[in-house]
């Protein structure tokens, strides 16, 4: 049987001309005119004040964290703890403290309620976060109009991490933007892909200027090399931005097929209780990744990750929350009402095949073994 990827790269085709183009014109070192130019259109396509290409979407919030000026052991940060582990490193990176904060049933994403109670018992102690990093996970939007008015509240920096939903929009706006920086991951398995790097925006063109600065080794502008603070290589090659400008002249085509894939899953699987991520009104999820909740819990999402393994499809387990994973098993971790909804959700939730080139006939093979299996288990369950 062939093999049935999660999420791969889909390539336009238009790729190899920017390419080529960097091949032929030496311009195969971080910046250059692609870099430019890929800056630029993502300014264009999303809306933001002003972009920076970086290495990665780690690169990013790790810039965004140093901008900002988090920097020590006394400096929190509050975020989402369902989520994969890049959005909660850069805050160890800049030696700073998570404090983590629960999702909601609906979204999967951060709880605004969770939120505004960690923020209440930050500002009781005096100890308000340096800076808020929601993410909006799979590609469903956060209530994200609601965090940034809380966040606006308390006047603490919002992230937005989004490198899971380019594309994705909330009221005709793009996810990414209502912070005061979004980031963008162009990662192998994303949407869309430059082999690996990220894009830091912002609204506040002055923000991305300091960034760009941190960004190239802090350097001062002077003729010779002069460094009065540290700074990191976290630029994009021009080589790997040529390959983001052929994706993202097709983005729209790959949200649209990707959409398509989830409705189809959606609609198959409603009959046997499983259930998804809820777009909100007002909300255009990319649907980055098909994710669901399977009504047997955590034994019934295992088996059913092997018995798509037999079928030679790729799926895994939702993100492990942060407060479950050893490495952050000592930070604090906030609830809306003493409820640990990230946990359920990790325990329930499954990823299935979401590659925007999949075929009618693979998603058939991935839907036929996924209702087997809960058809299966429903029969074991009315004879025992």
């Amino acid at each position: 049987m062939k093999h049935i990827p999660l999420s791969i790269p889909h390539l336009s085709g238009q790729e190899a001309r920017y390419v080529t183009e960097a091949l032929e014109t030496n311009w195969v070192a971080p910046l250059g005119p692609n870099v430019d130019a890929f800056e630029r259109d993502m300014q264009a396509y999303t809306g933001a004040g002003a972009t920076l290409a970086t290495s990665s979407g780690t690169a990013a919030i790790h810039l965004a964290l140093a901008t900002l000026g988090v920097t020590t052991g006394d400096d929190d940060v509050f975020c989402q703890s369902l989520t994969f582990i890049a959005s909660t490193n850069p805050i160890r990176y800049v030696g700073a403290r998570p404090v983590l904060i629960d999702s909601e049933e609906e979204t999967w994403n951060m709880s605004p309620i969770a939120l505004r109670r960690a923020l209440i018992q930050a500002a009781t102690r005096g100890r308000l976060p340096k800076a808020v990093i929601v993410v909006h996970l799979y590609g469903v939007a956060a209530q994200i109009e609601e965090i940034a008015a809380i966040c606006e509240e308390y006047d603490v920096p919002l992230i937005e991490d989004a490198a899971e939903s380019l594309g994705t929009r909330v009221n005709g706006r793009m996810t990414g933007t209502f912070g005061t920086f979004g980031i963008y991951s162009f990662n192998g398995n994303k949407i869309i892909t430059t082999s690996g790097g990220g894009m830091l925006v912002a609204n506040d063109p002055a923000l991305i200027e300091r960034a760009f600065y941190l960004g190239t080794q802090a350097r001062q502008q002077v003729l010779h090399y002069e460094h009065t603070e540290v700074g990191y290589n976290y630029r994009m090659s021009n080589v790997a931005a040529g390959i983001g400008r052929g994706q993202l002249e097709v983005l729209d085509q790959r949200v649209d097929a990707r959409r398509k894939i989830f409705d189809r899953y959606d609609r198959a699987f409603a009959p046997d209780g499983v259930t998804s991520q809820v777009e909100q009104p007002g909300t255009f999820a990319n649907r980055w990744l098909s994710a669901f909740l399977l009504p047997g819990g955590q034994a019934q999402r295992d088996a059913m990750i092997q018995t798509l393994q037999q079928a030679n499809a790729e799926s895994r387990p939702v993100w492990k929350p942060m407060h479950l994973q050893p490495v952050y098993r000592d930070v604090p971790f906030v609830t809306a009402e003493g409820v640990d909804v990230s946990r359920r959700l990790f325990e329930d939730g499954i990823c299935l095949p979401s590659a925007s080139q999949m075929t009618f006939t693979e998603q058939a093979v991935v839907i036929r073994n996924v209702r087997h299996a809960l058809q299966t288990t429903v029969r074991r369950n009315v004879q025992s």
